[in-house]
C-alpha cells in the first residue's frame, strides 16, 4: 500500500467509535520497512499545522484493521 492511499483512510477508535482523522505521517524502520507509528493530528489541525492538541501517535500494535475507507484502532484517549 502506498502513503497517499493510507493517508486518504480514516482512523477510528474502536474503544469509543471516535473519528479521530486522517494519518498525516509514520515513523518506520529504514531497513525493513516496516511502519512503527502512524500519526494523525489533534483537534483543530490541519495536516499537522496551526492548532493547540497534540497529534495522536498510534503503535502498530494497536491496528486492528485496515480496510478500504477506514482504519480501526483500539486506544485509549
Amino acid at each position: 500500500m502506498l502513503f497517499s492511499e493510507l493517508k486518504k483512510k480514516e482512523v477510528i477508535n474502536l474503544k469509543n467509535c471516535q473519528k479521530l482523522g486522517k494519518v498525516c505521517d509514520f515513523e518506520f524502520d529504514e531497513c525493513t520497512g516496516q511502519i512503527f507509528k502512524l500519526i494523525i493530528p489533534g483537534d483543530n489541525k490541519w495536516c499537522g499545522l496551526f492548532g493547540s492538541q497534540s497529534d495522536y501517535v498510534i503503535c502498530y500494535k494497536d491496528i486492528k484493521q485496515i480496510g478500504p475507507d477506514i482504519i480501526i484502532v483500539d486506544i485509549c484517549v
